[in-house]
C-alpha cells in the first residue's frame, strides 16, 4: 500500500461553461492527456471544501483541506502576517491592505478602473511615509509585503470583527470600516474601527500631497492616494497538522498566506518563486516534492487562478495544458509504488462574469495501489460528476488519505490518552520489570 501522499493543488482549476469554448469549461477544452490517464487509473469525484454554492477564498478552502474547521481559522490577515515574518502578539490583528488610487466623489473616494502599478522606489517610500497612528487605545502602522502590499497591524486589544473597506471591485466606492452587527466583542470592535477610520484617514493625508504622488500626477499617472483594507485576522493557538494526522507534513508553493499557514498548522514550508513559465515552475515543484522525506506533501500552483482572473478562458485553457505537460514529465514517479496521488483545486475561479470565485465543485482523483478504479477517463467537472468518489466535502479529505495510507484507526480503539484519528498512536509500552 502507499507510504505517503502527494497533493497536486491546481489552485482555481474549476469554471463554468464558457460561451467562447463552445459552452465548455476551460478544463473541459483543455488538452490534458496525462491528467485523463491518471482519471482512467484511479477514482475519480467532486469536491467543494464546505458546501456547493458557497464561494471561498484559497485560504478557507485549504484550512478545511488540511482537516481544520472554520470555527479554528485566524483570518487571512493573521496568516499573511506570519508569513511575511510580522510578529503578531495575541491582542493584535493584522489586516490585508494595499495603496491605490482613488478620485473623489461626492464626500468619499471611489476606486479607478484600474488597479496601478508603481516602480519598487515608489512603492518604497510611499509605504515608508505612511503614519503610525495610536487612537482608541489601538496603535496601528502598515508594514509593507511587497509591491504597493502590505499587512495593517493593529496592537492593544483589537478585534478582527471590523468590515473591509476595500470593496475588492474596480470603481466602487472606498468603504468605511465599521463593526460587525454580531459580535462577541462588541466594544473592541467599535474601537478597532474608529481606530482603523483614523488610520486611514491620516494614510489619505500624506499619500495626496507626497513627492511621489506629485511627480506621477506631473508624467500624467494617476496618484497612489487610499489605503484600503480587508479581511482581518488574529494569532490564535490551533492542534498543530502531526499531531491531529500523525504525517510528517511539507508544503510546496510561492504565496505568503501558504507559508504562513504553514507555520501556523506547523508543516515545513519551501518556498519556491513563480516565473512566467507555470509549467516548469510546477515540474520544478513536483520534483521537490518527490525527493523530500514527508509523508503529506501539499504541491501548489496558482497558475489556473491567476489566468482565470484576467476574464480570458483561452489564457486559463493553456495554463491547465501547461500543468498537464508538467505531471506527463514527471508521471513515471508520481504514479510509482509507494505513492497516494491526489489531484484536485480548492475552488472554481471564474474566466467569465464579475465573481472573484465562485461556489461549483471541482474536480478531485486518487490514483495508487488499493484505489478503487471507476469508469471515469477524463478529468474535467462534468466527467468526474461520474465517478466512485461522489462529492467529498474538504475535511473529507484527511481521513481518506490515512485510510488509503492504512493509517486509519478503527474507531472506537484507544491506544493513546488522545483519541486521534490515525494508527498507531502515541503508544507506551507496558513494563513488567520494576
Amino acid at each position: 500500500m502507499p507510504r505517503r501522499c502527494l497533493l497536486l493543488l491546481l489552485d482555481g482549476l474549476g469554471d463554468r461553461a464558457c460561451p467562447a469554448l463552445g459552452h465548455r469549461t476551460p478544463l473541459e477544452a483543455a488538452h490534458t492527456p496525462h491528467l485523463d490517464r491518471l482519471a482512467a487509473r484511479g477514482a475519480c469525484g467532486l469536491l467543494h471544501a464546505a458546501r456547493p454554492g458557497l464561494a471561498l477564498p484559497s485560504e478557507e478552502a485549504h484550512f478545511a483541506l488540511f482537516g481544520y474547521g472554520p470555527e479554528e481559522f485566524p483570518g487571512r490577515g493573521a496568516l499573511e502576517a506570519l508569513g511575511a515574518g510580522i510578529p503578531l502578539e495575541p491582542g493584535d490583528v493584522a489586516f490585508l491592505a494595499h495603496l491605490d488610487h482613488a478620485a473623489p466623489d461626492g464626500d468619499g473616494l471611489r476606486l479607478g478602473p484600474e488597479r496601478p502599478a508603481a516602480s519598487p522606489e515608489e512603492a518604497a517610500a510611499l509605504a515608508s511615509a505612511l503614519p503610525a497612528v495610536t487612537a482608541e487605545g489601538l496603535r496601528l502602522a502598515f508594514h509593507p509585503t511587497g509591491g504597493l502590499h502590505g499587512i495593517v497591524r493593529a496592537e492593544g486589544g483589537a478585534s478582527p470583527h471590523v468590515t473591509d473597506t476595500d470593496p475588492l471591485a474596480r470603481v466602487e466606492p472606498v468603504l468605511a470600516p465599521r463593526p460587525w452587527a454580531r459580535t462577541p466583542e462588541p466594544g473592541a470592535a467599535a474601537r478597532t474601527a474608529r481606530a482603523l477610520d483614523a488610520f486611514l484617514r491620516a494614510c489619505h493625508r500624506a499619500l495626496r500631497d507626497h513627492p511621489v504622488n506629485r511627480r506621477r500626477r506631473a508624467r500624467g499617472l494617476v496618484e497612489l492616494n487610499v489605503v484600503v483594507t480587508h479581511r482581518p485576522g488574529r494569532p490564535a493557538e490551533v492542534q498543530p497538522f502531526g499531531e491531529r494526522w500523525g504525517l510528517r507534513g511539507l508544503s510546496i508553493g510561492s504565496g505568503l498566506v501558504y507559508r504562513g499557514m504553514a507555520r501556523h498548522l506547523g508543516l515545513e514550508f519551501v518556498p519556491d518563486r513563480d516565473s512566467d513559465d507555470p509549467g516548469a515552475d510546477y515540474l520544478r515543484r513536483i520534483r521537490l516534492a518527490l525527493g523530500a522525506d514527508y509523508e503529506f506533501v501539499h504541491v501548489h500552483t496558482k497558475a489556473p487562478d491567476q489566468a482565470a482572473h484576467t476574464k480570458d478562458p483561452g489564457a486559463k485553457v493553456r495554463a491547465i495544458e501547461a500543468l498537464d505537460r508538467a505531471i506527463g514529465e514527471a508521471m513515471e514517479d508520481l504514479t510509482a509504488p509507494g505513492v497516494l496521488l491526489v489531484v484536485t483545486s480548492d475552488h472554481s475561479t471564474p474566466s467569465t462574469g464579475p465573481l472573484i470565485h465562485s461556489g461549483e465543485p471541482v474536480p478531485v482523483l486518487l490514483h495508487g495501489e488499493g484505489v478503487r478504479r471507476d469508469r471515469v477517463d477524463r478529468f474535467d467537472e462534468v466527467s468526474c460528476a461520474g465517478g466512485a468518489l461522489g462529492l467529498v466535502r474538504g475535511r473529507d479529505l484527511l481521513p481518506m488519505v490515512l485510510d488509503l495510507l492504512d493509517r486509519a484507526k478503527l474507531r472506537g480503539l484507544r491506544d493513546a490518552p488522545v483519541d486521534q484519528p490515525y494508527w498507531p498512536g502515541d503508544r507506551e509500552p507496558w513494563r513488567v520489570r520494576e
